[in-house]
């Protein structure tokens, strides 16, 4: 398994735009660990639509120039300490969004379109700091009627783990739309999944819908309980204990160091 995921990192290149999903979607945890030992680093993360453990790692790791996000956080452990840190000291820089602008920008990505219009920003400190987002009069109203343009999200690789894969490259995703937006928007998608099954996901009408096709998918590892300590729906549950360990060991970068240097990608059942 572990060589399985050294290749699906060595395809992510230093300077790259990666998409990572919301932590109780599919955070390919498992890779976390290959990402930082590949070395490529200078990376732009796009939260979709917000990020966690593994945006705070790979911040940790000095894997990461820039942060688009509308949060960053370990949810019931807290603050994400190495984000909070980063965005403290410079380190990396921040471009702040909200979930339905940049689910927005995904949209706009995934249908060639250079921008989609959106409303709900205009007034706000988030609008008065995003010079790329731009306010414009809706071209089709009678009265005064200004609306926001969000240009185009497009990833140059979206990661995220699932519950199972078929032997032709399709990933059953459920009802976690977000990852298909990822996955049509990106140019490359990398999947981990718990398993991989004979049947072709497609063809059967219990999974057909939830399922996403092997033409948005680039490549597929397996990894069991890949996105542990986060939970997998209908998979595990979360283990809160082990965020709060990691958000405890994280508050300075030698604990992160320490954490880090026992962490393995391999997770006892």
């Amino acid at each position: 398994m572990a060589r399985e995921l050294e290749k699906l990192a060595e395809r992510v290149e230093s300077g790259m735009h990666v998409a990572l999903p919301v932590d109780y979607a599919g955070v390919s945890m498992a890779m976390t660990k290959p990402l930082i030992e590949n070395g490529s680093g200078n990376l732009h993360i796009i939260c979709v639509p917000t990020g966690g453990l593994q945006v705070d790692m790979l911040i940790g790791a000095g894997m990461v120039s820039c942060v688009e996000t509308s949060a960053v956080s370990l949810g019931e452990a807290g603050g994400a300490p190495r984000f909070n840190e980063a965005v403290k000291t410079g380190a990396i820089a921040l471009r702040d969004a909200t979930c339905p602008a940049i689910h927005a920008g995904l949209l706009a990505g995934q249908k060639g379109s250079p921008f989609i219009p959106m409303r709900g920003l205009i007034g706000t400190d988030v609008l008065a700091n995003r010079s790329d987002w731009k306010r414009i009069a809706n071209p089709f109203a009678t009265e005064a009627d200004e609306i926001v343009l969000i240009p185009a999200i497009k990833p140059d690789v979206a990661i995220f783990h699932a519950p199972m894969a078929d032997k032709d490259g399709n990933v059953w995703i459920g009802r976690r739309r977000e990852l298909a937006a990822m996955a049509y928007a990106s140019r490359l998608t990398l999947v981990t999944v718990e398993r991989i099954v004979d049947k072709n996901l497609l063809s059967d009408e219990l999974t057909a819908a939830g399922t996403l096709p092997a033409l948005y998918v680039s490549d597929i590892a397996l990894a069991r309980r890949g996105a542990w300590p986060y939970g997998l729906w209908g998979e595990y549950d979360t283990d809160t204990e082990e965020l709060l360990r990691y958000a405890t060991a994280a508050k300075t970068a030698e604990g992160y160091a320490a954490y880090m240097a026992g962490r393995t990608t391999e997770v006892a059942s």
